[in-house]
Parts: structure tokens; C-alpha cells; sequence
């Protein structure tokens, strides 16, 4: 059975080898949980898109612990994880990509903001587009789509672009140099030589697993489908180098 304390163990481990690909994690949630904090609501009800493990909803609750965090994923081992290190927190097990998954949430009133970070450049363009537009349905008006991740800008200003990978790639050799964290392949391969992980990790699915990582890692997938979807205002709260938090208001 999947302990408290080893599954913070695990946790701390996903954290670091996310950190190998984001240096200024930290500071991105901080502007995140920022935004989530100015709505002026002591009890925001909050829906965490692509939780993983719960890294985001747990800073959440900790700075605002009248919040209501309901987190999202398919995964079941990072469900596994999340719902083991942190049972103050709502955890949910749907496919964004199924049409209908916001009813799976049981929301009791329209929700104040909806935030991911390094999850939702895995989802087809396509898909993306009716994830913002069913999510836009259970925001409240004014409510926030905050979304941390890496979005490139290849397609409409490349030259800018190379300078924003290159700033990146510059803070992530200050910060690592050569001792660079584990990566990504191997914290799972280390997850999957887990016996007391093995049933979790048998019960994982193509629902959590069959991206291949990149599928909108365009800005303007993001803002031409946050349009579509009927959010008003759209653009980025805080930004270093291609790794950005993109603000998109729910329109009235």
C-alpha cells in the first residue's frame, strides 16, 4: 500500500526532475497562485486541469486554505500519488478530451478560476479548442484561465522565438550547469521498478499516457481556441524566455 510519507517522497522527486525542464518553476506558480489570489475571493473554487500528482493544487491550498481545489487528471498513478500525499485535496479522474468531463467535477456553483501548468501542450489542437469551450461553460463570468507552460511562437514571430528559447536554455544552464536534475524517462522507468507502485502503474491507461508531448506547443493554438471559446481578454501575466503563464478572461 502506497504510504503518505512515500508518496511525498515521490512527489519531491517529480517536482526536481520538472524543475530539470523549468528552473523558474517556482516562481511561475507564485505568479499563478498571484493571479488566483487578486480575484479578491477568500473561498475561490478552483479547477486544476492535467493535476499530476497535485504539485499545483497543494501551493494552492496552502496559500489560500479557504480555497476549493478540485484536480483533474487521467493518470491513475499520478492520481495515485496525488490522492496519498495530500487527502485535503479533490481529486478527479477524467479525459479532458471526452466531451462531458466537466460534469464529472460536481461543481455547486460556477467556478472562479481554472489553472494548469506543463499539461495542456499534450492536447491536439483540435481537442483544445473543446476543452477551453466546455470549460468556458462552468467559469463564472470574469473567471481566469491561467495556464503556465512552454509556448512557442515558431509561426508568427520566429526570430523572437529563437531568442526566447535561448534566454531559456541560458537560466537553465546557469541554474544546473552540468547536474542536471533526472529527466522525465527516467523518474518513470524508476516509478515502473517500484514493486509497491506496481499496481498503480498496471492501472495506468492510453486515457493518462498516449501523448507525445508537443501536440500545441504554439501560443496562438491557445489564444485562437481561448477565443473561439468565448474568453475576452488573452494574454501573458508573467514570462521567462518560451515559458510563460497565459491569462485568458471568461468573457460576460
Amino acid at each position: 500500500m502506497l504510504t503518505h510519507d512515500a508518496a511525498l517522497e515521490w512527489i519531491a522527486r517529480w517536482d526536481r526532475q520538472q524543475e530539470g525542464y523549468l528552473p523558474d518553476r517556482e516562481e511561475r506558480f507564485t505568479a499563478l497562485i498571484d493571479a488566483v489570489e487578486a480575484l479578491g475571493r477568500p473561498d475561490p473554487l478552483v479547477i486544476d486541469l492535467g493535476c499530476g500528482p497535485g504539485s499545483l493544487s497543494a501551493r494552492l491550498l496552502e496559500r489560500l486554505p479557504g480555497a476549493t481545489v478540485i484536480s483533474v487528471d487521467a493518470d491513475p498513478l499520478l492520481l495515485g500519488l496525488g490522492r496519498a500525499a495530500y487527502p485535503e485535496l479533490t481529486f478527479v479522474a477524467a479525459d479532458l478530451r471526452r466531451s462531458g468531463w466537466t460534469r464529472t467535477l460536481g461543481l455547486d456553483r460556477p467556478a472562479d478560476a481554472a489553472v494548469s501548468t506543463t499539461a495542456l501542450h499534450w492536447i491536439s489542437e483540435p481537442d483544445l479548442k473543446e476543452i477551453y469551450t466546455e470549460l468556458a461553460g462552468v467559469l463564472r463570468p470574469g473567471g481566469l484561465l491561467l495556464n503556465g507552460d512552454h509556448m512557442d511562437t515558431d509561426d508568427t514571430a520566429p526570430a523572437l522565438s529563437r531568442l526566447e528559447h535561448a534566454v531559456h536554455d541560458r537560466q537553465t544552464e546557469r541554474t544546473f550547469g552540468t547536474n542536471r536534475p533526472e529527466d522525465w524517462r527516467t523518474w518513470w522507468d524508476a516509478i515502473a521498478a517500484d514493486p509497491g507502485l506496481a499496481e498503480l502503474n498496471a492501472a495506468r491507461s492510453t486515457a493518462g499516457a498516449d501523448h507525445r508531448g508537443s501536440e500545441s506547443h504554439l501560443l496562438s493554438h491557445h489564444v485562437e481556441a481561448l477565443r473561439e471559446a468565448g474568453f475576452s481578454e488573452i494574454g501573458t501575466l508573467w514570462q521567462r524566455g518560451n515559458n510563460r503563464l497565459l491569462c485568458a478572461v471568461r468573457g460576460a
